[in-house]
Formats: structure tokens, sequence, C-alpha cells
């Protein structure tokens, strides 16, 4: 399907030619020669935005003149000139998790529409839209050459009615392909294969234009193809829909903070460690809802694999993307994964034209900046509970008995006896170590690394404590082709960590059980079982109900950790444990070296390998061409589907858009406290029959083993809202010291939040959350929007919200409000029993602004409040007046003609 560019915009348009190849595109030089302003001190990262503002320029309707000088303002006023424009991204990336959700909403709209009038054609994507299963597969078995063939089999059997329902909407919608099971994580595949860094089309008229690769992705990891210069951040699914959709994503100009780079890695250091600090000093440093664009001379030094694994970490710091600008390392990377050579010709040439290319020169305006001397890296984890908990591996040990005195309030030392085993549990022992996650199994200095200690640690006989539940996820087949061309797979399979499959796995919670008699001996202990993994993510009630703390992770550490089978331990200093003869081995014994590892890198991750693994990549196997689908334009919804459900949003939707009302006399359903993540307010993992979502299913004769997640049944609305608050971490601050989705019903009594809410719901209640500061932080979860939706919130309060979950909110209908003037839900002293109503968001509500909030106490007293409303954009104001960004969507394609009318 051709771009459709801006019809004033042929004053930047210029050609450029490259070997045979001639192609337009649009010249950021051309339109200062034009008048517009002054952009040569840029940063990289915003004049991808700047140029899709010259590419769709059209006098105003979307993009103006206007727009564009902004950009030179942005420079003249020190990096700020937060003016709203409308962005266009190249392409689309979803997940399974996420992507099932989208494929239902926009089969829900091909219905609406319908049922408006319209033509159900007018619902397809516009642009190009990729969807990669990968967060499907779960660790039932581990440590056996077995393993990954049997989870393959458990994962058809689990989600043969999700897959059905992709596979119809691969040859429903135009412009949307899907990756199959087994091939690898989205945020790999995008990097080694999807993306191009120079993106080319044809447009209206027939000719080929080459811009600026850039997409939205429905999964907050989306930033890691940043490391190859290509902007991209996660959005909800809800956002991404509407993207697809041909509807320009409203932002603001952001300020962008320079990072500068400056020595080289060490000795012993691994990308994992930078990464890790660099969370930390970013964090500290307040970067939400900014881009951070890298620098310096040290990136001389900074192979792409490790600059993948900083982009990846965006929302671990916070940042809406952290961007590296292309340079030589970024064609040597697009040469060596198979792209072509006229791609990367054209990629070196129009960065170069169009002043996008990092050359010793570089020296652009930033915000603000900060600078990290990778000489000073140390090994290091992060836990045990945000990935911003940066500790260094020699204080490890004494760090976890800080966090057993002072955050679980446990001792340390209780033993619990394993039935049937010869070893006891106590808190502290690792249960999980699993080298998994796009974060670092992309990065292949690591994984060779991690190989190479299992290598050495296999060579001197040891073997992971028999406790520890090890698993190997790579995220490609190309990792899995790389490390059995170096001999490495049989090592790491020797010390139990034998592939289980292409996936996220741990990382989103699909660790799988336990060993029964492990699980039982932490619960009758009440024990703080640890996990470690590659990842990027370690929230509470993440990785594994029977776990308590998590700690990232270098897969070299993942490795070593389960040799010891303890976070009790100083790993860099203390015997890790024994060789065959019973000498204490030490972790200096089996680390490599950096030249053993970039000698391994040399010989084995070769540009054949890309290009035979990728040859085929939209195939699948054997079972994935088996899937028997429909051919239709809409789709057959299966009444008994505990999968699939047509979702209620479009239910009696009529043709114009309402009013924003006032919120009035509703009750609180929940006070949560601060970095309340996506996580928390939708989980992804798995339940039990006693829970909601549990007892929904069991009702429907659905078997406990057959629950799947939550995640993977993202696609049923009932169980998601049933889901939604029901971590079994979640505190709500109404009741005392109770874990886990409760709160107080109409009759003041503890019930689960989901019956509380449909009670209040029949009585025509509005409800409303009160929250702490990065409300929402996290995984770019449009459930967590979804269900605060349909369980009848018609407001969110907090300090701060994260990005992503604001605008999902506001893309669902829910107004989010910010504390203003100091009040906070504790200066406040809410209590749950309150009666709260917003007003002045009737009539000429306009972004950002700050309305009265009356607060009714129980005792009667009356309290009145200013908060601001984040509606933060005139378009989002029109979203919340359609009842959401979907909604709003809808009614323009059904009034507009077909394409071909």
């Amino acid at each position: 399907m051709p771009i459709t560019v801006g019809q004033d915009s042929a004053k930047t348009r210029k050609t450029l030619s490259v070997g045979d190849q001639s192609v337009s595109y649009y010249s950021i030089p051309a339109a200062e020669a034009a008048g517009l302003g002054d952009f040569s001190k840029l940063p990289a990262a915003l004049k991808v935005v700047l140029e899709n503002m010259l590419r769709f320029e059209d006098g105003g309707r979307t993009v103006s003149v206007d727009d564009i000088k902004a950009f030179s303002e942005w420079a003249d006023k020190g990096g700020q000139n937060p003016r709203e424009i409308a962005y266009r991204p190249a392409r689309v990336l979803l997940q399974d998790f996420t992507g099932v959700p989208a494929v239902v909403d926009l089969a829900a709209m091909r219905d609406a529409i319908v049922g408006l009038g319209g033509d159900a054609v007018k619902i397809n994507p516009l642009n190009p839209v990729d969807l990669v299963i990968d967060h499907s597969v779960m660790i039932d078995e581990f440590g056996n050459p077995r393993a990954f063939q049997m989870n393959v089999d458990r994962e058809y059997e689990r989600n043969m009615e999700r897959y059905t329902f992709l596979k119809w909407g691969q040859s429903a919608f135009n412009n949307f392909r899907v990756v199959p099971p087994g091939t690898g994580i989205c945020h790999q595949v995008n990097l080694e294969y999807l993306a191009q860094t120079v993106w080319t089309d044809t447009d209206q008229t027939g000719a080929e234009v080459a811009y600026p690769d850039t997409l939205v992705g429905t999964d907050s990891h989306t930033t890691m193809v940043n490391g190859m210069a290509v902007l991209g951040w996660g959005v909800g699914g809800i956002e991404a829909e509407a993207a697809m959709l041909g509807q320009p994503i409203s932002m603001l100009i952001p300020e962008v903070i320079g990072f500068e780079l400056t020595g080289e890695m060490m000795e012993g250091t691994t990308g994992t460690d930078l990464v890790l600090k660099v969370v930390e000093m970013l964090r500290e440093k307040g970067v939400v809802g900014k881009f951070v664009e890298f620098y310096g001379a040290g990136l001389d030094k900074l192979p792409l694999a490790d600059r993948a694994t900083i982009a990846n970490m965006a929302p671990e710091y916070g940042a809406t993307c952290g961007f590296f600008p292309i340079d030589g390392e970024t064609l040597r990377y697009l040469r060596n994964t198979g792209r072509d050579e006229a791609r990367v010709a054209l990629v070196e040439a129009y960065a170069k034209e169009n002043g996008f290319w990092r050359g010793d020169d570089y020296a652009p305006v930033y915000t603000d900046t900060l600078s990290l001397d990778m000489g000073t890296i140390v090994p290091a984890i992060s836990g045990p509970k945000r990935p911003q908990d940066y500790v260094a591996l020699t204080d490890a040990k004494a760090a976890f008995a800080k966090e057993m005195a002072e955050t679980f309030k446990r001792p340390m030392g209780e033993q619990v006896a394993v039935k049937g085993e010869d070893y006891t549990m106590e808190s502290g022992k690792v249960v999980i170590a699993s080298i998994t996650s796009c974060t670092n199994t992309s990065n292949p200095y690591v994984m060779i690394g991690a190989g190479l200690v299992a290598r050495k640690a296999a060579a001197l006989g040891m073997d992971r404590k028999p406790w520890v539940k090890t698993s190997l996820a790579p995220g490609s087949q190309v990792v899995s082709e790389y490390l059995e061309a170096a001999g490495l797979q049989d090592d790491l399979d020797k010390i139990g960590f034998n592939l289980v499959g292409y996936g996220c796995t741990t990382c989103i919670g699909n660790s799988g059980p336990l060993q029964a008699e492990i699980s039982e001996a932490i619960a009758e202990g009440d024990l703080v079982a640890t996990a470690v993994l590659s990842g990027n993510r370690n929230f509470e009630g993440r990785i594994s109900p029977d776990v308590r703390a998590n700690y990232l992770a270098s897969p070299p550490l993942v490795v070593a950790y389960a040799l010891a089978g303890t976070m009790d331990i100083n790993l860099a200093s203390d015997p890790i444990g024994q060789d065959r003869d019973g000498n204490d081995v030490y972790l200096k014994d089996i680390w490599p070296t950096t030249q053993e590892v970039a000698e391994l890198v040399e010989q084995t991750v070769t540009r054949e390998a890309f290009l035979k693994k990728y040859a085929d990549v939209f195939k699948g196997d054997e079972k994935w061409q088996s899937v028997e689908t429909t051919d239709s334009l809409t789709y057959d919804w299966p009444p008994t589907s505990t999968y699939v459900q047509n979702p209620p949003y479009f239910q009696g939707m009529g043709d114009e858009a309402g009013t924003i009302s006032d919120v009035k006399d509703a009750k609180v359903l929940a006070i949560l406290g601060d970095m309340i993540t996506t996580d928390h307010i939708s989980p992804a993992g798995s339940f039990k029959e006693s829970t909601p979502a549990g007892k929904y299913l069991t009702e429907r004769q659905v078997a406990p083993r057959e629950f799947n997640s939550y995640g993977s049944r993202r696609g049923n609305h009932e169980v998601m809202m049933r889901g939604t608050f029901a971590n079994i971490r979640i505190k709500n601050e109404m009741l005392d010291g109770v874990e886990g989705g409760y709160t107080k019903g109409p009759d003041g009594e503890q019930t689960s939040i989901f019956e509380a809410a449909m009670d209040y719901k029949a009585s025509g209640t509005p409800l409303v959350i009160f929250g702490g500061e990065q409300y929402g932080a996290g995984s770019s979860r449009d459930w967590a929007a979804k269900g605060t939706s349909l369980l009848g919130v018609k407001a969110v309060i907090a300090e701060s919200f994260e990005r992503i979950h604001r605008s999902n909110l506001v893309g669902m209908g829910v107004i989010p409000f910010e504390f203003t003037g100091g009040d906070t839900r504790k200066s406040l002293g809410l209590k749950g029993d309150e009666t709260v109503s917003i007003t002045g968001l009737e009539g000429d509500l306009t972004p950002l602004s700050n309305v009265p909030c009356t607060i009714t106490y129980a005792d009667g007293t009356v309290k009145e409040i200013q908060l601001k409303c984040r509606i933060d954009t005139e378009v989002e104001i029109e979203y919340i007046e359609n009842g959401g960004v979907l909604h709003y969507v809808l009614r323009n394609l059904a009034k507009a003609p077909l394409a071909a009318e």
C-alpha cells in the first residue's frame, strides 16, 4: 500500500542517487535553505521527528510550517519547546500478548463499522504491521534434551484458539504479517531482520521515497531497535491500533538528554553491567517523557549489541527512548546480519546527506547532559524489586541481608526440609536461574560468555544446585546457531541450561511451576526464595508466585548463581562450589577473558547464520502450517471460546461523539502506593482457581492445568476484567497489610476488587483510584487501562504517571489527574470511605487544566483541592469526548468514503 505524504512538502523533496538506486527523500538542508530554520544543532533523534514533519507537511491540516520551525526554536531555546505535533511512524510491531487484543479490537471495529452503516474493509492497517508470537511459550520442561519440543507442544495445546484467530487476521487484513511461534522474541527479530534503519516505499505518485525507519510497538522494549538508529518506542495497544489505522500520534516535541559515554569496558565486565549502571543514573536524573541520546568517544568502542542492550532498557530508566545515531558500527551490524549491500549503501549515503551521521564533528545541542566513563563499570546485579536498584557484585551478599531485614522482615538461616530430597530450603536460595529476555539474549558477547562459563564449570565437574530451575530461552534461532557452532550448547546442557524455547519466558512470568516439593517448602517456611534472570523486569509478583526477590544479571552471572544456588554469597570472593576432587572453585576460575569471548564471536556470529535462519521467517514449522482458519472479512466469534471474545467497547455506540462529564459522587475502589506498575494493575502470569478469573474459567469447565496465563487470555475481556488489580503482591491501602486484589465493597466488607466494582456498577456508582508516584510504570500493557475502564473507573488520581499508561488511560476514556500544591493521598488522610467529585470538566476544558475536586469524608468533613487534568493535548480531549481513541477513529472512518469511491 503506497505511503501518503503531505501535498505541501514538495519544496524540501530532493533526489538521492546511490549506485544504481535513485530515490526521493525529504531534505533537512533544503528546509534550512528554504528559510524554515537552522536545524544543524539538533540531535539525530530529533532530526528523525523533524523529517517526519517535512514529509507530511500539508499546510496545517495536521502538520504546518510552524511545526517545522518549532524544531529550530527548540535548539535556540536550549533544547526545550514542547509544541504539540502529529507524528506518523513508518510501521507497527506487535507481540502476541498485546497483539491478540489489538487484532480482537480491529475485528470488533469491523463489526461495529458495519453496524454504523460503513464498510468492513475500511478497518484495515494502513501502515505495515508485524506481529511476532513470542510471549506464549512457558517453561514446563527444563534441564533435559526434550524440554524444547515438549514446551512447544504444550504451547500449541494451550494457545490453538489464539493462533487460529491470529492466522485469520493474517489473511483478513492487508499489510499484516505474523511471525510464527518458535522464531524468536519480537525485539530481536526486529533488530536482526525487520528493521532497515532507512526505510523505502512508494508514495501516492508511484515514486520511491527513502526516509528514516521508525515504529511504535505494543511492547515497552520496542526501544531496543534504537540501538541501530531506528526511532521507536512502546505504546499501548490502543494507541498502536490508531497508528495502524492512519491516525497520527499526538505528542509534544520532547526534551533530549545527552548521555556521554567515554572510555571503554574493562576486563571481566559485560554490556549488562553497563546498562544496569545507566539505568540507575538515568532514573536518578529523571528522564520520564524525554528522549535520551547517547554520544561521545566511547561509542567508538561499543558494539551494536551492547548499544541495543542499553536501548532496550529505556523503559527501565523511564525515557521514551535511548537513541544511538548512525555511524560505522551501524553499517557493520547491518551488513553482518544479512541486510542487502544496496540497503547498507543507502543508509550511509542518506545519513550523511541528510545530517543523521555521527562523525567526529557531531556536537548537537541537548536539553541537559550527563557522562559515564565505561572504564569505571564493575560486575553488578539489580534487585530485588526494581531494575534501577543497582548493586555491585561485591556488595550483593550484604545488600541481600539488608533487604531480608528491612524489606522482607524475615530472619536469615531458617531451614525447611524438602520432602523426598536430601537438601533443605532457606531464604536466599536461588530457585530460578534463567537466561532469557530480549535484553541480553540478543547480545552474542554475553551469550558466548555464558557458554564459556558453563564450559569451564562442566570441565571441572560442576553442576547447578539441584533446587535451581535452569533455562535457556534465546531471543532468536541465530543464537542457537552460533552457540552450536561454538560447541557451547553442549556445555550449557551439561549444567542444566538446555534450550526451553524461543520467547520471553521467565522475564514475563512464564517461568512455569517449580518442583511441587520445593514450592511447598517455600510456603511452609514463608521463605524469601530468589530468582536470577538476564531480563529487564523484576517487579513484585512478576517472575513466579513462589519467588519474592528477583535479580537482574548478565547471562554469565546467571550461570554462576545457578552453580552457587544462593544469594547469601559474595560471588566475587567466596567459593561458588567445588570441583570433582572437592577443591574450591571461585568465579575467577571459570570467568572467560574478553579476548576469548571476542574470538568466538568473530568465528561464529556470521552473516551466513542470519541469512539462513531468516530465509523463511514467516513460514513457520509444520504445526503452524497446519493451523486451519476461515476466509472472511469479519470474524465468526466462537461463543464458547475462553480465549477470544467480542469486547463490549463499541456496544450501543452512536454516530456522534458526546461531551466530557464531571465525575459526581464517585466511590474509591483502591488507594495504591508509589511505583504501581502495569504488572500490578494487569498481571501477565499464572493465577489460581480461587481468583475471580479462576472461578470464571472453572465455571466454564476449564481445568486449572489449562488456565494458561493472564497474558495469553488478553483476547477475552471477561478474564482480563477479573484479573485487573489482581497481582498477588499489590497492596490496597484501604486494607491493613493485605496483599492481593482486594478492597472494601459497598457494604464495607473485604471482597475482591472485581466483585466490588461490579456491585458499584450495578448501582450506577462511578469509581476512582488513588495512587502515588510513577503510577503505571513498566510494561506498555493496554489491558491495565482497558481493565480499569471496564471496572467502571472514571478517574485515576496520582502524584505522577508513567508516559505510556497515562496515554492508555486517555485512550480508553479514563481521565488521569495529578495532585497539586503538595497534596498526596497520605497528606489528605484518605481511607477509602470518602466520596469524590471532580468538576470543571464540562464545557471548554483545555489541556493540562487545573480543576476543582471535592472530597467528602465519612464523618461529613468536606475538603476541596485542585487537580491537574492530565489530558495533555487537544486531540486527547476529542478522544475523551468520543469515549476513547478507537471510538474516535471508528466514527471518522465510518463517515469517510472508501478509497476507491
